[in-house]
């Protein structure tokens, strides 16, 4: 019975050699392997031999099945490496074809110039997941309990989870402030860093705003952090994206994670500040609300509100990009139409 198991290696081993392309190599495995297969009847026929022939031969037996299944993987990497899939005669003087070259979406690239931005102003760039909760969107935040914010009309929560409160609550985040609160419970203070991301929100789509669209949040605590200097910075940033001086204003806002709170608008790039849909015929439109973060957020974040100062800036991203292209609807950037976006290259 050995002999034989010799033979049938050696003859199996010459069939994987001989096999010259990749239908004859599963053939030969199907062959040699197989249910049908010598190997096969050979361990089928263990029950019938005495024990010590039996022990001896079933070790054989499935060292050549190892061997063949070694030798079929070699073989099938030769035939690959060496395989030709031109058919005919090749023309080395035509032309090659061009390769069809990709672009990022334009939200993306502004996300990654305003990283460079921020990162050479020594900020660290930050993320966390979509799925929020009532406590990291709402409770840290300085939110009250019957604020509309956190009615269904606004906010998407998961099902399942609407009669919990606190982290069991969840649910899609509506903005990306509840990062901070994180981010300081997980590193303390000083901090200097921004989180971009995607937030959600249930509200009726037009050329301003969407379900779904991109926001770029950055947070400076620290022990004297003034509030003029987050005016600088914001400047200096929308330089640094634009390529040249932007007009500004800023205004009284409220955010209940702010104390006190600001929009800042900027003239709207696609009219030239004359007006048009983008900016409701104002010449102006808003990208970054923000301002003081609220004493009842750095307690939420177990910061001395005594001690520890700072300042929120809220960046649409979808807006800003609209500035950058002179885009007059948001909704094309989620449209998934090439048509759009073989622009951006």
């Amino acid at each position: 019975m050995l002999e034989k198991l010799d033979q049938i290696c050696q003859s199996g081993l010459d069939s994987i050699s001989n096999a010259d392309n990749l239908n004859n190599l599963e053939a030969v495995r199907k062959d040699i392997t197989g249910k049908k297969s010598s190997l096969q009847e050979v361990l089928k026929s263990l029950g019938s031999l005495e024990p010590d022939l039996r022990k001896s031969v079933g070790m054989k037996a499935n060292e050549i099945k190892n061997i063949f299944a070694d030798k079929i993987k070699e073989r099938e990497t030769e035939i690959v490496k060496t395989a030709s899939f031109i058919d005919g005669e090749i023309d080395l003087t035509l032309p090659g074809i061009e390769v069809s070259e990709g672009s990022l979406h334009p939200i993306t690239q502004m996300s990654y110039d305003l990283n460079d931005a921020f990162r050479s102003l020594g900020f660290e760039i930050y993320s966390e997941d979509d799925i929020s909760s009532e406590k990291f969107a709402f409770d840290s935040l300085n939110f009250p309990v019957d604020h509309p914010a956190r009615q269904s009309m606004d906010t998407y929560w998961i099902d399942g989870t609407e009669n919990k409160s606190g982290t069991e609550r969840l649910c899609l985040r509506p903005h990306l402030t509840g990062g901070s609160v994180r981010y300081l419970l997980e590193h303390g203070a000083p901090a200097r860093f921004v989180y971009p991301g995607r937030v959600y929100r249930n509200e009726s789509t037009d050329a301003r705003h969407e379900r779904a669209f991109f926001q770029y949040e950055a947070l400076i605590v620290d022990k004297d952090i003034s509030f003029s200097s987050g005016r600088v910075m914001i400047e200096a940033i929308l330089e640094k994206v634009f390529g040249r001086k932007v007009k500004t204003r800023m205004r009284e806002g409220f955010f209940p994670f702010t104390e006190p709170g600001y929009e800042i608008d900027m003239e709207c790039l696609v009219c030239g500040g004359t007006g048009c849909k983008v900016c409701n015929q104002t010449g102006w439109i808003e990208v970054m609300p923000g301002g003081v973060i609220h004493p009842n957020v750095l307690k939420s974040a177990n910061l001395d509100p005594e001690i520890w100062t700072g300042f929120y800036t809220n960046i649409g991203l979808d807006r800003l990009v609209m500035m950058r292209y002179e885009i007059d609807d948001v909704r094309l950037f989620h449209s998934g139409d090439l048509r759009f976006f073989k622009q951006f290259k």
